[in-house]
């Protein structure tokens, strides 16, 4: 193996990735970059994350090597896109599936027209509170540290804009829904304000994310078939 294929990981690659379900951000590049050392025989190489996804939530993942490292802040900035399942009539602490289920609402008032509608209404700039179960920094500690221990730790609401919402399924109590926001944007806390929008109550039972700014889901690695790829570098 040639020493330009072995250091063009290190001068920096931007690589897509679909991360897997139950896996954090922090597994994927782990993966990666020991993928990278064993495979092409580097004791050390950097790979970083240009933004998070929850472990229950699966898609596109742009990871940074070598120098390249040092652009994770441009992709963060970008729009993201979403794929959402919202369940309604029900909620639970984290407003996803991490908790059980802690109460429920009568959803037999909604309709199509009315989702429709509501939805309309959360395009633009909203002030946002992010999940208690989340990965948002207080006072040097994630929100979840504190929220796993029972204690009721202070956050504050961000600005965040949605761009673009869009029902693309409606099953009472289900609902699809594909979306364009602003970096900073809790899915979570979108599904519980729906719900209040509504007039009952929702939690985020799947999300997806498709694209961040021009880079999308369909273009991406999946860990399998990278690893499979790094055997033969020139095709990366």
């Amino acid at each position: 193996m040639s020493s330009e294929n072995i250091t063009a990981f290190e001068e920096g690659k931007v690589l897509l990735f679909a991360k897997p379900l139950y896996w954090t951000s922090f597994d994927l590049v782990n993966k990666v970059r020991i993928m990278i050392r064993s495979s092409h025989g580097l004791k050390q190489i950097k790979v970083g994350h240009a933004g998070t996804l929850d472990p229950l939530a699966t898609g596109l993942v742009i990871l940074c090597t070598g120098k390249a490292t040092k652009r994770v802040g441009e992709f963060r900035d970008l729009d993201k896109e979403y794929i959402a399942a919202i369940h309604l009539g029900e909620t639970t602490p984290s407003y996803d599936l991490e908790t059980v289920v802690s109460g429920s609402s009568p959803i037999e008032h909604i309709t199509e027209e009315i989702v429709k509608s509501t939805l309309d209404g959360f395009i633009g700039e909203h002030s946002q509170m992010p999940p208690v179960h989340s990965a948002k920094m207080i006072k040097g500690k994630r929100a979840y540290e504190y929220a796993r221990k029972g204690i009721n730790a202070v956050l504050s609401p961000v600005l965040v804009f949605f761009r673009e919402i869009e029902l693309l399924e409606y099953d009472l109590p289900d609902i699809k829904v594909r979306i364009v926001c602003s970096k900073g944007t809790y899915i979570r806390s979108f599904a519980r304000d729906l719900g209040i929008a509504l007039g009952t109550s929702a939690y985020l039972s799947s999300l997806e994310r498709t694209a961040i700014g021009p880079f999308l889901l369909k273009d991406a690695y999946s860990v399998e078939n990278f690893e499979n790829i790094l055997k033969n570098v020139k095709q990366i």
